[in-house]
This record gives C-alpha cells, sequence and structure tokens, in this order.
C-alpha cells in the first residue's frame, strides 16, 4: 500500500470516528424543550364570577395575555478528553493493523520463495539420486556376466557345426537351462512373432555350468545329416535344397550370477541360426528378427 493511500485510509478513519462522537451530542442538544404553558387557576369561591356579558378584549389587549416560547440554540459541540483519547487509540490500532499485515505479506512473500527454493532443491537433489543410480546400475551392467551365443563349425568334422554360449561379461556366469526349436519358414518374417518353446523341450542340466569371464561352452550341435529327419517329406527337402524354404534354429539360455542366490532373478539370452543348405557345402549363419535375439 502506498504512502497516499495510506494516509487517505487514516483520514477517513478520523472522519468517521469524529463524526460518531459527534452524533450523541447533537441529538441532545436538537430536542425541543417542552412547551411552557400558563398555569390552570381554580376559581375562588369567594370572588364573584365575571359576568359573561362582558366584551373580550380586543387587538394588542388580547395578545399581551398569549406566552411565547423560543427554543434556545444548540450548545456548542465540546470534544471531551475521552473522544479524544479513543480516537487516538482508533488511529493508533488502524496503523498496528496497517503494520501488521504488510508484515504478514512480507511474510508469506519469504515462505513462499522459500518454498520454491525447497521444491527446486528437492528436485535437483532427486535428478541427482537418479542419475548416481543408472550410474551404479551402469557399472553392474558392466561387471555382470554377459552371456553371448555364436556359431562355430567343427574342425573334426564336415558340414557340422555348434552352438556356442560364451561368457563375454566380467564375473563368472552359471547356466541353468538352456532350449532350443527347429523351425521350417520360407523367410524369417514369417517366423511367430515371439519364439515358441515347449517345457518339455527344455534341457535342464544336471549339474550348473559355470563360464569363467571368455570361456565358452557348447550347446547344440547342427550338421547336413539332420535336414533329412528335420524334413518330413520328399518334397519338404526338394524345397530345402532349392532354397524355397530355409531351417532355423533357435534358443534360449537361462543363466545367472555366480555370487547371486538360487533365488535370485535369471538373466536370458535368446538366440537364432539359419541353415543354408548347398549341394556340396552347408552354413549356418545367426540370423533372425530382435524378439529372437535378446539378452536380459
Amino acid at each position: 500500500m502506498k504512502p497516499v493511500r495510506l494516509i487517505a485510509v487514516l483520514l477517513g478513519v478520523f472522519l468517521l470516528l469524529r463524526a460518531q462522537a459527534q452524533t450523541p451530542a447533537r441529538s441532545t442538544a436538537s430536542t425541543p424543550a417542552p412547551a411552557t404553558h400558563p398555569a390552570a387557576t381554580t376559581p375562588d369561591p369567594n370572588i364573584p364570577a365575571a359576568s359573561t356579558d362582558q366584551s373580550q378584549p380586543e387587538g394588542d389587549a388580547a395578545n399581551a395575555h398569549q406566552l411565547i416560547v423560543t427554543t434556545p440554540p444548540p450548545p456548542p459541540v465540546v470534544w471531551s478528553w475521552h473522544d479524544r483519547v479513543l480516537w487516538g487509540a482508533y488511529v493508533v490500532l488502524a496503523i498496528l493493523g496497517y503494520i501488521a499485515i504488510m508484515i504478514g505479506l512480507r511474510a508469506l512473500r519469504s515462505i513462499e520463495r522459500q518454498s520454491a527454493a525447497a521444491a527446486a532443491t528437492a528436485k535437483a537433489a532427486l535428478d541427482s539420486a537418479t542419475a548416481a543410480l543408472m550410474r551404479t546400475q551402469a557399472v553392474v551392467d558392466a561387471e555382470r556376466p554377459w552371456i553371448v551365443v555364436t556359431v562355430e563349425p567343427f574342425l573334426t568334422m564336415e558340414n557340422a557345426f555348434k552352438v556356442l554360449a560364451t561368457n563375454r561379461g566380467h564375473t563368472p556366469a552359471k547356466l541353468t537351462v538352456t532350449i532350443d526349436q527347429v523351425a521350417i519358414a520360407a523367410d524369417e518374417t514369417l517366423l511367430p512373432a515371439t519364439p515358441q518353446f515347449q517345457k518339455e523341450d527344455a534341457n535342464s542340466l544336471p549339474e550348473p555350468v559355470i563360464l569363467l569371464p571368455g570361456e565358452s561352452v557348447g550347446i547344440r550341435p547342427f550338421s547336413r545329416d539332420e535336414v533329412t529327419s528335420i524334413c518330413k517329406t520328399k518334397e519338404e527337402l526338394e524345397r530345402i535344397e532349392l532354397w524355397e524354404e530355409k531351417i532355423f534354429l533357435y534358443g534360449r539360455v537361462t543363466y545367472r550370477q555366480m555370487i547371486e542366490s538360487e533365488t535370485a532373478q535369471e538373466h536370458e539370452t535368446v538366440w537364432c541360426c539359419r541353415y543354408i543348405h548347398g549341394e556340396s557345402k552347408s552354413a549356418l549363419l545367426m540370423t533372425g528378427p530382435p524378439p529372437y535375439n535378446k539378452h536380459t
């Protein structure tokens, strides 16, 4: 509130208080005094009554017997010490109230600024904690074992291949379950949207396989001789030989960290290969859509 507005408010309060102080005195002073009437006289029986035949006096003689009453002017209003002290108290209260309101508004603004600063500080702390957690998780993920599946040919057998699981992480891995499936399709886009595995095809390892960082283990062999057993009819075999259809070999490896308990969450690696049938030479290549090549 500006000083001019404060002065106007105080002047209004002064005029209002002065009007309230003058109102009772004016109302008391403006009350008209009761009219004075001549006292009624009781006729004395010893005095003979005036004759009714006497004529009434006329003109100024008659008016001389009339009583004229004039209302005195109101006394001047006197502002007593009580009214002055009361007015001063009202002014002081008004000033104190204004000061209290200004102090309260300033305190509210200060609290609002502090609240905004505290919210910004809390948000910054939360962002910092989130970033620290992400960095910690990145370090943990970098140090944990990562099983990567690759294909290599057998050195002692022609047109034979082995699917290898290799630990590319920095800590030992414990392989618990491996599973694989064979599918025939004209193209990888015609495979099911997600790999379909059957529980009876799972190869639960009797003893978990421990892989140190950099070590590998074979999880699925495949050779040219298996093509005949995979194809159910001679016509299907001919389509494989003519590349009209292809053989896909896919699977999943389940493992956990060596230092984790048996109830800890397990990790999975899903892999997929495609068999290429040649006249005399064959090949097995890593391929497949993203759902068939993922790591958790």
